[in-house]
């Protein structure tokens, strides 16, 4: 495991510590081929393992599980009285990236379209010039055969990859890692949209609504016919879920 401590939030273990601990706790985990898998943890994410049992195992055996969105950060802390600070997805990439340069760690990009890594790796070029991006590998989008799973892991094998950066989407990033699990001698971070972000493709809320747990709207005024379910209802579940974990803490205090 990486050596942070965990607390538990509604039925979800989330790791804790500063940003840079995780981030060196991260490479680390690359450094030594440890086959191992990191979960970046929100909303969205949060209520597909209260429906569904055995993705929150998923997210529960991963050896990090990041605080990433500010509803969860906000409820971690307030429901255990922790100070823990954000560890978004979208700010560990770059963190990532330069990491594994200043440590020679060979990085593979899984995920997203191949316009998407080619702009990512011209970046990093860029930025992180003695960066080594190993290979890079765009799958189809629809579920692959046991063929293709087997295919992908030797490649990333014979890669000799450190670090595995995914973007598949939630649930499916997280369910693709633990499957690789044992099968991929690296550490494999589930990074979602923060492809497209650091891509040059899509754009991040300001900091001032990011830190007044806002970046929801931001997102939401950038797609609304996607989101405007997901928010909707996806949120609201979530602040009933607080709620009624704050109400089962005090009533717990009374006894």
């Amino acid at each position: 495991m990486s050596g942070l401590p965990k607390a538990r939030l509604f039925d979800l273990d989330i790791s804790t510590g500063s940003f840079e601990q995780h981030v060196a706790a991260i490479a680390a985990l690359g450094r030594e081929h440890r086959s191992s898998y990191v979960c970046c943890v929100n909303v969205h994410m949060c209520m597909e393992a209260q429906g569904d049992p055995r993705f929150a195992a998923i997210v529960n055996g991963a050896d990090l599980a990041t605080a990433d969105g500010m509803p969860i950060l906000n409820g971690l802390n307030k429901l255990t009285g922790l100070q823990q600070g954000r560890v978004a997805g979208n700010d560990l990439l770059p963190a990532i990236l330069e990491e594994a340069e200043k440590q020679n760690l060979g990085v593979f990009l899984h995920g997203g379209e191949q316009s998407t890594l080619e702009a990512i790796v011209d970046r990093a070029a860029r930025e992180f010039p003695a960066l080594r991006i190993v290979d890079t590998y765009s799958p189809p989008f629809r579920t692959a055969t046991a063929e293709e799973r087997t295919a992908e892991a030797e490649r990333i094998v014979a890669s000799g990859a450190n670090i595995v950066l995914v973007s598949l989407g939630c649930p499916r990033q997280e369910r693709w890692m633990a499957e690789m699990k044992g099968q991929v001698p690296a550490v494999m971070l589930g990074l979602g949209g923060a492809f497209l972000l650091y891509a040059g493709l899509d754009r991040r809320a300001p900091k001032w609504m990011r830190d007044a747990s806002l970046e929801w709207a931001f997102r939401l005024w950038l797609e609304p016919d996607r989101l405007w379910k997901r928010y909707l209802f996806t949120n609201s579940k979530f602040l009933i879920l607080r709620t009624k974990e704050q109400m089962r803490r005090r009533r717990e205090e009374v006894d």
